[in-house]
């Protein structure tokens, strides 16, 4: 990563400064993968593993954010490759084949569509459960189909995309995707599907959501809406989201819209694209470690669920003694 190839031709400035950015970019980098990366699979892990652990008190948000940090490991996980590896870069620790770096980017495609439609869904799922509490779109049985069908969204999108991808590097031996000799389209797929469209969902729940939060009802009293911390969350996770992808989604549509003009684009636009996308990639991976951390310090429940996940893990396959909660359930019962 971090390439100031195509700036060769340019002057000695720029590709001094390039330089520079490269370095400091490259420094970042080793910080996020030493730091961010195992922050990002612990807190990831332990979410999904806290309310895997206690599916009966888990809620519809609980569920989204599980999604996402099934995302979020994926992320980690692909992050030393992409920031250490590309084979563009002069920096890269190893070099990797055509087939391996589609793939790569394939499963990047994925874990951002879920990560993006997942953080849509949360909201306009908030805005019928704060209109009307209790009811079952909005449910945890309900939201546990809708993300099933998030992942296989996620895969059919970066499935027509792979076709132009792997069209740019069989295009020679394939009359078939003799039109498809470019990665273009499937960066404005990618842009249309994965960004306008859960912007405008996550803009029209949010404008619903202010609107039923100014007009006090009687259904603000009902005991089965969802804590008030969860619309702290809800924010604090689309701006944090929205915030670190828009300009790797920028980034895609300057690249599709440089390309449009039908003439090469010379290579100092080039390269400042390729290293503004590198530098946008960068911030959406840090999306997978400050979006646990954020569930974490606003979700009040989530310390609760991870004390009796080490309870259960300390027990092991012995019978754990019931704590004061449950002592209480049954004596109610009794």
């Amino acid at each position: 990563m971090w390439s100031c190839g195509l700036l060769n031709d340019t002057g000695h400035g720029e590709e001094q400064l390039c330089q520079d950015l490269r370095l400091g970019l490259w420094v970042l980098s080793l910080l996020y993968l030493v730091a961010g990366v195992p922050v990002g699979l612990g807190y990831n892990a332990l979410l999904v593993l806290a309310n895997v652990n206690s599916k009966s008190s888990m809620t519809m948000p609980d569920v989204y954010f599980v999604n996402m940090a099934v995302a979020g490991l994926l992320l980690a996980a692909l992050a030393p490759v992409h920031l250490l590896g590309p084979p563009h870069s002069r920096w890269a620790l190893w070099s990797l084949s055509s087939e391996a770096h589609v793939t790569l980017l394939i499963l990047f495609n994925v874990a951002s569509l879920v990560t993006m439609y997942s953080t849509a869904l949360l909201s306009l799922d908030y805005y019928i459960e704060r209109a009307l509490p209790r009811t079952y779109m909005a449910s945890v049985y309900n939201t546990r189909h809708v993300c099933g069908f998030v992942w296989g969204g996620a895969l059919l999108t970066s499935f027509s995309s792979l076709l132009f991808y792997i069209c740019s590097y069989v295009s020679s031996r394939i009359a078939e995707c003799a039109k498809m000799q470019n990665t273009e389209a499937a960066d404005a797929i990618l842009v249309l599907i994965g960004y306008v469209v859960p912007g405008l969902a996550v803009l029209y729940a949010l404008a619903l959501i202010s609107r039923v939060r100014k007009e006090a009802t009687p259904l603000d009293q009902d005991t089965g809406r969802l804590d008030p911390s969860v619309h702290r969350l809800l924010v604090a996770t689309v701006c944090t989201q929205f915030g670190l992808w828009t300009p790797y989604y920028l980034s895609l549509l300057g690249h599709t819209v440089l390309a449009s003009r039908g003439r090469p684009v010379d290579g100092h636009y080039l390269g400042i694209l390729h290293l503004a996308k590198d530098l946008s990639k960068f911030l959406a991976f840090l999306s997978s470690s400050i979006t646990p951390l954020l569930y974490r310090y606003i979700n009040k429940t989530f310390p609760s669920k991870l004390r009796r996940l080490i309870k259960r893990m300390h027990c092991g396959h012995r019978h754990c003694s019931p704590g004061p909660s449950g002592i209480q359930q049954v004596m109610a019962q009794a």
